[in-house]
């Protein structure tokens, strides 16, 4: 699934399941205008914030880290002329770390 705006998705995910802002909001310990922001997009979702919106409305944890990892990811890279380059050695960085910490 494609996550367009993590915020959007966020709001559309409450509205189904006909969740008040503010229990939302007390759910992830923010309040109202905080939520409502994160909503429109004036405000970044928080990476802690994920395993609760994911059991609260019963979606795939997993996606939504993908959707917001990636964003951080792609916004860090966006103006680097080598941006392939470094996704690559990333890769590469996260295989060799990732059998260093199986040692």
């Amino acid at each position: 699934m494609q996550i367009d705006n993590l915020g959007d998705y966020i709001r559309q995910l409450r509205e189904k399941a006909e969740m008040p802002l503010r229990k939302l909001a007390a759910l992830l310990d923010i309040d109202q205008s905080t939520l409502s922001k994160l909503e429109r997009g004036e405000r970044p979702v928080n990476r802690q914030m994920l395993p609760i919106i994911a059991k609260t409305f019963n979606v795939d944890e997993k996606e939504l880290v993908v959707a917001f990892m990636s964003r951080q990811v792609a916004y860090q890279l966006a103006d680097e002329k080598y941006a392939k380059d470094i996704l690559i050695a990333a890769e590469e960085e996260i295989k060799y770390q990732t059998k260093k910490n199986r040692k």
